[in-house]
This record gives C-alpha cells, structure tokens and sequence, in this order.
C-alpha cells in the first residue's frame, strides 16, 4: 500500500502527521478474521443525506488493544488512564525483515534515545508492504516478551509498532498457540527457515501483548502507518485516542504527531 506524506502546518507553525492506515472496504485483515461490512444505508438523491452501517471487530488497521484482549478479568479500553494517550516520545528505525525479533538490543540502541516516560513509534519498515498478504501477516517481524519487557522496564508510556500485532506472529494462533493454529504449514516452514522449532523459540502465547498490556498496563498499537518515515529518527508530541468503549477489547485509533519548530504553540492555562 502506497504511503504519501501529508504534513500539515497550523497557523502557529506546527506540523502536524497522520501515522494511520486507511479505514474501510478492501481494508487488508488478519488472518482468519470476518471481512469488515460496510454497507450504505442511506443515499442522499434518495434519503437526504448520506450514511453507513458497519458490522466488524475493531482489532483491524490502525488500532490499540486492551489487556482484555489477551487476558481475561483484565482492564478493557477505558482501563487506560487519559494520560497515556498524549505525549512527547520519539518514532525510532528498527529495520527487520522476515520473521526477525525486536529486541531489547535494538531498542537500547535506537536513536533518538528512548527515554522513561516517552511515547515510543517503531519502524521497521513492515508498513510499505501493508496488504493483504502472507508477507504482511504471516511472515513479518515483531516483537517478542524480551523486547516487551524492555518497554515495561523503561516504564515508557504508549508504544505503536509498523506490524501486525503487537507480537511476533509466530506467538499468535497462526500457528499452534491459543485456538491456532489457523495457518498449520507455518511451523514447518519456519522449521526450514530457521532450523529452530516455533515452540522453543515461542513457547508463549501472544506474550508480547500480555507483558506490555496486562503486566506493564501500556497500551499498544498494531498496523501504525501513514507518514511514519516523515517523523522516523525525530522527537515529537504524539496523540492517540480511542473511544471511551465500556467493555472494548480493542479500538480504532487515529495516530498524529506533532512538531513545533518555532515554539509559538502553547496550551491554554484554563484561565
């Protein structure tokens, strides 16, 4: 899927980028999960006015998962504190290709630095290759319960990953984790590939998701896209919302980042 940049520049002279994929029909979506139907109900030559109805999960495109998801008589969406949603953090060049690990390595490593507290946006490059595709979904990097313990450890507070899930997709029910495995040939490929089994390398299930979420309580973002490479290397102000879902295991997010280069942006002081 092509991305474009589409910087914005408000009066006050900050930048404004949109890290999220599209949202909609033909959207690419995980394996084994029902087809999003968007179905329009109303027509304005008919009707008046123009509406849609949509039946599907929310754990497709860009979007932020619960420990609920993954553990259950955990917190759901709401779980989250409003503060973990805005603030300043860094969009760090973590290159991988199939089937590699985000490490804790690459983490410590990545510039700019990741600092206690940041917004963390990691790129590995998976974005450019966002479809409906094997490549995509079952043969991308990730991250595994080592690199997610990092992020706990650094106490940082939201994390957003270019990828499929917030796991390394041999953690998932691809293969045999969970009610997978819904891919069964994976194991022997990775077994070729690698000369390692899924089960020794992975011997948890979706761990990536319950040591950031459940145990560290920071939320994580799956499939983070749009103008990433334009903030990549660079400290900004993120935002990310998701809506206050009384029993969401999961929820749509519109990922911006903003920078001031002038400093003329203030907040107002309530008064």
């Amino acid at each position: 899927m092509t991305n474009t940049t589409s910087e914005t520049i408000t009066r006050d002279g900050v930048k404004l980028y949109n890290l999220t994929q599209p949202w909609g029909h033909h959207m690419p979506e995980w394996p084994s999960t029902p087809a999003i139907n968007v179905k329009v109900k109303k027509f304005h030559a008919k009707d008046g006015f123009y509406q849609n109805e949509v039946d599907a999960i929310m754990h497709r495109g860009t979007h932020m998962d619960a420990p609920i998801h993954v553990t259950e008589n955990t917190p759901d969406i709401m779980g989250y504190p409003l503060w973990r949603f805005f603030g300043t953090g860094v969009a760090v060049s973590i290159p991988k290709g199939k089937w590699e690990i985000i490490t804790p390595e690459d983490l410590e490593n990545a510039t700019p630095k990741i600092q206690e507290g940041d917004i963390v946006m990691i790129n590995t490059g998976m974005h450019h290759k966002y479809a409906d595709t094997d490549e995509y979904f079952a043969y991308s990097p990730g991250i595994y319960k080592e690199g997610a313990q990092w992020l706990v450890d650094k106490k940082v507070k939201m994390v957003g990953y270019d990828v499929q899930a917030n796991d390394h997709p041999m953690a998932t029910k691809l293969v045999d984790h969970g009610t997978g495995p819904s891919h069964a040939y994976l194991a022997a490929e990775y077994k070729e590939f690698t000369g390692r089994d899924v089960r020794e390398d992975f011997p948890e299930w979706e761990a990536g998701h319950k040591t950031l979420m459940v145990k560290g309580g920071i939320p994580g973002i799956e499939n983070v896209g749009g103008d990433l490479d334009a903030v990549t290397g660079k400290r900004c102000t993120f935002m990310c919302f998701p809506w206050r879902w009384k029993g969401g295991d999961g929820c749509a997010v519109r990922i911006m980042a903003a920078i001031d280069p002038d400093q003329n942006f203030r907040f107002e002081t309530g008064q």
